[in-house]
């Protein structure tokens, strides 16, 4: 994938994160789905879309019997991770691979769509007609977006250092401007803060996970990338919590026809 608006035009691609993403980005905290399960994100009788889904960590963690779930990304690498995993798990969520412009999903089939950590790789116009197209009237989109804070020190310098090895890399830019993006008429956006837990070797498979590494980085930088980040955590803590920042907002379909 390849966007001049972010990393300088970088190309990335997220298939190459699918496995590491898999095992080290299920990271949201509970706080976050108690106030997505408020704002009746996973109620019972409804049915929820979630674009960009990636390894399904949204939807399996809203996941019950009473919600109809269909989690949908244009990386085969992802999606193949997470109906594996709801197939172990015995959930039925549906995984489809599809672009989050073009869906292919039926007009109106949708209380609820969402999109976690990725809305800004979407091409915006194209998208504010596909979610008005897929969701029923009065129905709700949501975006969110979690970066960790570079007042924490380990996360300053794990930073430095995709920085000084990925220099096109503008990290969580794209995502903080998005968040506060009027996409709809009547945005409302709320945030709090985190501090996650994480190890040594999970706060490593974090920033592997991230965009700046494993997904655009040459195979010889990585390595060297790798090797330097291990050399650094040696010297923190085994087990240390790392501030995130979260954020979420969200727009109903009946504030945006009336807008």
């Amino acid at each position: 994938m390849e966007q001049k608006a972010i990393d300088n035009g970088q190309a990335f691609d997220f298939g190459k994160t699918a496995e590491t993403y898999a095992a080290y980005r299920d990271i949201y905290p509970e706080e976050l789905y108690s106030r997505l399960r408020a704002l009746g994100i996973g109620a019972e009788g409804t049915s929820w879309l979630d674009l960009g889904t990636g390894t399904g960590v949204l939807p399996k963690n809203l996941d019950h019997p009473g919600v109809s779930i269909t989690g949908v990304d244009i990386s085969p690498e992802q999606i193949a991770f997470a109906r594996k995993e709801a197939a172990e798990q015995g959930r039925k969520i549906r995984y489809l691979v599809a672009p989050a412009e073009s869906t292919g999903l039926p007009d109106g089939g949708f209380d609820v769509i969402t999109a976690a950590q990725c809305f800004w790789y979407f091409d915006r116009e194209r998208m504010r007609g596909e979610i008005r197209r897929l969701l029923k009237p009065g129905g709700m989109f949501l975006k969110v977006y979690m970066t960790y804070t570079l007042d924490d020190p380990i996360a300053a310098e794990s930073h430095r250092m995709v920085k000084e090895m990925n220099r096109n890399w503008s990290s969580g830019t794209s995502g903080l401007q998005d968040i506060h993006d009027d996409l709809f008429p009547g945005r409302q956006t709320e945030s709090f803060y985190a501090d996650l837990p994480f190890t040594r070797e999970s706060w490593h498979g974090r920033m592997c996970a991230c965009r700046g590494t494993l997904a655009s980085m040459d195979a010889d930088t990585l390595e060297k990338w790798d090797a330097a980040h291990r050399r650094f955590l040696e010297s923190c803590p085994e087990r240390f919590t790392i501030r995130h920042k979260v954020f979420y907002s969200w727009f109903t379909m009946e504030d945006a026809d009336h807008g």
